[in-house]
């Protein structure tokens, strides 16, 4: 259990605002960011509050937020006024590279369609969605309550932070992957934000801007499209971008499997990343398995917690559209398992496994070019015709022939949470997007609900039942427990979705009763935690107190980021999750502001030791 500690959430979040501006071109319907060629000037650099306090004659260390200066950005591209994201280098840049960049300006102002919401930088990139700078390791002095040794070790939460001002539309989706991390140990934090230098990012700096075109907002309109693709070859063929080495941005998430942690994005391979004595993080670079790994990998891999196996699968344009396979605990690739009954590409950012079977979704997202061509729009987008599937094949199969699909109309899970086998059925429990159209277009419009499903493989039945109706999206469970039955959850509340107002334990066993019991149960929430007026957080992330395997399931802390839109001020929450108002006992105070974010993981200290 948690330490007997009192503390005081508002004090936490007690310092003064911190503004973001931007400065703004009206040509679009929806105006977008200002962008110029010339980039010779740079970000000041990143100091300390050690530093800063000795600059301004200081005697304290800790951070002063209302005596810290803004950081003077230039003045023809800012994006928000803390952002690295226009931090280039000093060199001159070579003519080439200067006339494609201007080509790419001509793109946007000329040919591009009027931009929508969901793809305009003033709307996607505001508040604490901007970008924010890379911090080098700094002490974190402010820290209320006891940090519990089970945490010693480091909490990293991945997410996109573009570097650059985007030339056109930027989808919430797109942006350069950032680390921001909370090094713990004995009692003591530090804090780190460090891009993940992926072959896009290292390309992109040398060519002083953005080159490849985003995935999720580059290819709005077919005139528009056809020209990136110009662009984007003629500065393969002079030289300025190499593809050969991927274009991903590895924004999602993290693992730490075979003694590596990795920063995933699905659209390319892992990418290595160490983190240093000191609570640094450095990029050591891409990760094919020894060479058994192609194109892609989800950023979403499961590792069972007690085969030590990794299970993950890549999709993509080309048939087949989805790969199945497997690592050993050693880091062995078994071959791919093409699954040619996906009869069309579609957007499968997570899957599930139990002790037998990998479960997979269909979903109604799928890439479609004639909606770019017909509608101007994305390539991606929603087909409300498709009936949703849920693709059912044994863990260990060498090949598609015994997978089994089932319809199951309505469910489109993008982030599953478990699930385990209980006779001749399938237990699912996965979050439930709807309406499904708003997924990528209008997020704030979407509810998603945890529904337990289950698939019975004799009958080809399909049951739902859902679990709260609360909007819950980016959970977790006790890491112990994937693979086989558990009892508990951790889920973030839409705020509305993409934000996040707070955190719920969800009882699993809560939904066996009637109605009746279900609703005096208060649909399976039996724990919650509001982070207040105008504060939102991160994905949780549960930490176990110990290692022993007969503790009891929730028997840990839930940690994640928070901030305070009021005051501009970031910290680092940990929350007992056996108390029934997820009490938080402990909270640092961090010294840069971390953006919202996608996907975190705890990684510990006896785990770092053995970085490979």
């Amino acid at each position: 259990m948690a330490a007997n500690c009192s503390i005081n959430l508002s004090s936490v979040f007690n310092i003064p605002t911190r503004s973001y501006s931007h400065r703004l071109s009206t040509r679009h319907a929806h105006p977008v960011l200002v962008f110029s060629v010339k980039t010779e000037e740079k970000l000041p650099a990143v100091k300390s509050p050690k530093e800063k306090s000795a600059a301004n004659g200081a005697g304290s260390q800790s951070p002063d937020f209302k005596s810290t200066p803004t950081a003077t950005l230039p003045s023809e591209n800012p994006i928000n006024a803390d952002s690295s994201a226009i931090s280039t280098p000093s060199r001159p840049l070579p003519l080439a590279a200067v006339l494609c960049n201007a080509v790419d300006d001509l793109i946007n102002n000329f040919i591009d369609n009027p931009l929508r919401p969901s793809v305009d930088p003033r709307i996607v990139l505001a508040g604490n969605f901007a970008p924010a700078q890379e911090t080098a390791p700094v002490a974190c002095p402010k820290v209320e309550g006891t940090l519990p040794a089970c945490v010693d070790g480091i909490y990293i939460r991945n997410g996109p932070n573009p570097r650059y001002v985007p030339r056109g539309g930027h989808h919430l989706f797109d942006g350069d992957g950032m680390l921001h991390a909370v090094r713990i140990k004995d009692g003591r934090a530090t804090f780190c934000s460090r891009f993940v230098r992926t072959h896009k990012f290292v390309q992109e700096e040398m060519a002083g801007g953005p080159v490849v075109p985003n995935v999720f907002s580059g290819f709005y309109s077919l005139g528009a499209a056809m020209a990136r693709g110009a662009l984007l070859t003629a500065r393969v063929a002079l030289g300025l971008f190499n593809p050969s080495n991927g274009a991903g941005l590895a924004n999602t998430s993290l693992l730490y499997f075979n003694r590596k942690l990795m920063a995933l994005g699905e659209s390319d391979l892992p990418y290595v990343m160490k983190v240093t004595q000191a609570g640094d993080i450095d990029t050591v670079g891409r990760y094919d398995f020894d060479g058994k790994l192609f194109m892609g990998m989800t950023a979403h891999p499961k590792i069972d917690p007690e085969t030590k196996e990794l299970f993950a699968f890549r999709y993509g344009p080309i048939p087949p559209f989805l790969n199945y396979f497997r690592v050993s605990p050693a880091g062995e690739k078994e071959p791919d398992v093409g699954i040619l009954s996906m009869l069309q590409p579609s957007f499968i950012h997570d899957f599930a496994i139990s002790k037998q079977y990998a479960i997979f979704p269909d979903t109604q997202i799928v890439v479609n070019p004639m909606d770019m061509i017909v509608g101007g729009g994305s390539p991606i987008g929603c087909d409300t015709s498709k009936v949703p599937r849920l693709g059912v094949i044994q863990r260990y199969a060498t090949d598609e022939s015994a997978m089994k699909w089932f319809e199951v109309p309505g469910f489109n899970f993008f982030h599953s949470l478990n699930a385990w086998d209980e006779g001749d059925e399938i237990v699912l429990i996965a979050a439930n997007s709807y309406p499904v159209e708003h997924v990528l277009e209008r997020t704030h419009l979407v509810h998603s609900t945890v529904e337990k499903v289950r698939i019975n493989l004799m009958t080809g039945r399909v049951s739902r039942k859902p679990l709260c109706s609360k909007c819950l999206e980016f959970g977790v469970i006790n890491p112990r427990f994937l693979a086989k039955k558990n009892r508990y959850a951790y889920m973030s509340i839409g705020a509305p979705l993409p934000k996040i107002g707070g955190v719920v334990k969800l009882d699993f066993d809560k939904a066996e009763g009637s109605p009746a019991e279900l609703a005096d149960a208060k649909e399976c929430v039996v724990a919650s935690r509001a982070y207040g007026d105008g504060c939102f957080g991160s994905e949780p992330y549960f930490v176990p107190r110990t290692s022993d395997s007969n503790a009891e399931e929730d028997d840990g802390y839930i940690v994640a980021f928070a901030h305070n839109e009021g005051t501009g001020i970031s910290s680092f929450l940990v929350m007992d999750a056996q108390s029934p108002t997820l009490e938080i006992v402990a909270s640092v105070e961090l010294p840069a502001r971390v953006p919202y974010g996608f996907h975190g993981l705890f990684v510990s200290d006896a785990d770092l030791a053995t970085q490979n």
